[in-house]
């Protein structure tokens, strides 16, 4: 049946990636976009609301539980569309079911974060162990170049860690984690169209990531009070774990395994240009940390130190502060681009202070204005 279906679009010069790509983001789209308010009646019915909190911006109780909807998606129209990623790394289905329990749990009861690190920490040995999705190399970094298996492991765990959790700080205003994970899933699809068809798979996830995260923002960025949701920890740590394991696959591609039928590349910059796409979660939990250290307060606690905060003081909307925040995460990235054959240590200096430059510049305005006045 595949093959007459492949012979079929030959015959019109259809690719059948193309058909893929398309059909992968279009049905991703409408089984969120038509799978949430079902989730926000019965989220409503049963009083499964984000209670407003020292971290929130928002005043009322909304539905939390938009990440099902988004999960849901992922799990039809990527094992369709991009079935060869998981005959490839037999682990990564595992991975995201595992997720999505902690996260609706999470969502639901509040889990302890002992519970959550836990489960994390088995999510990614799965992927890391079982499926050999790892950093094998760091390009030079610090001197650095190939690591040794047992590095490799416990290095490529901590990253996937740090990400789905730095994912999950930043989402705190209407649009932001969503249209990050769609500008990310972008950035990756595309660079990973360039690289050639044997990446196919990972664009067509892009697709699909693309696709689902773009019916939930419909909703997110809703005006109308009964349409709201949010992802909550649910479809954060699966968005989070999913970039996390597209940037580590980018950075793969750029390993000369001598592999056969395999095209080889060669970019010297290749963390530093992951590092560039991933930014703005990096950049923000760094940030957050090194304030409550300075502060002497514990790095797990909640406050209001996050960029998308700073913003908001300022009297900036949710829509304004996310769109800032986007152009200049956009901005990083070109300048990544632009300079992408430098060295990679320089490279990755001039990304991280344009990171903290825009970081502490909503801080700078705010305490201008209050010395103004």
């Amino acid at each position: 049946m595949n093959e007459i279906i492949k012979n079929l679009l030959a015959d019109f010069g259809i690719p059948i990636f193309y058909v893929k790509l398309v059909l992968g983001l279009v049905i991703s789209f409408f089984i969120t976009f038509l799978s949430i308010p079902t989730i926000v009646k019965i989220s409503r019915r049963k009083n499964l609301m984000d209670e407003p909190g020292t971290r929130s911006s928002h005043l009322r109780k909304i539905p939390n539980l938009g990440g099902i909807a988004i999960f849901y998606s992922l799990a039809v129209c990527a094992s369709i569309f991009a079935f060869e990623l998981f005959e490839l790394y037999k682990f990564l289905f595992a991975s995201l079911v595992i997720l999505l329990y902690i996260g609706v749990m999470d969502d639901i009861v509040v889990m302890r974060a002992y519970k959550k690190l836990i489960a994390q920490i088995i999510v990614t040995a799965l992927m890391v162990i079982g499926s050999d999705v790892r950093i094998r190399s760091m390009f030079g970094v610090f001197a650095i170049y190939e690591l040794s298996y047992t590095v490799s492991v416990i290095f490529s765990i901590f990253t996937f860690i740090i990400l789905i959790n730095a994912f999950n700080l930043i989402d705190g205003i209407d649009g932001l984690s969503g249209g990050y994970s769609v500008i990310c899933s972008a950035l990756f699809g595309v660079s990973y169209f360039r690289l050639g068809e044997f990446n196919y798979p990972l664009v067509v996830l892009s697709g699909v990531i693309i696709g689902s995260v773009l019916g939930f923002l419909y909703y997110n960025l809703s005006h109308y009070r009964n349409n709201k949701v949010f992802m909550g920890d649910t479809g954060s740590m699966i968005l989070g774990f999913l970039l996390a394991f597209t940037a580590i696959c980018f950075m793969d591609i750029f390993i000369d395994k001598e592999l056969p039928d395999v095209p080889r590349y060669y970019l010297q910059t290749a963390p530093a240009v992951a590092v560039a796409i991933l930014i703005l979660p990096i950049v923000d939990t760094l940030n957050v940390i090194i304030i409550r250290l300075v502060k002497r307060q514990s790095v797990f606690g909640a406050d209001k130190n996050h960029i998308h905060h700073s913003l908001l003081e300022l009297g900036l909307t949710h829509r304004r502060s996310t769109v800032y925040i986007l152009i200049y995460y956009l901005f990083i990235v070109a300048v990544a681009y632009f300079f992408r054959h430098i060295n990679v240590n320089i490279l990755l200096f001039i990304i991280m202070t344009l990171g903290f430059v825009g970081a502490y510049i909503p801080k700078i305005i705010l305490k201008t204005r209050k010395k103004t006045n």
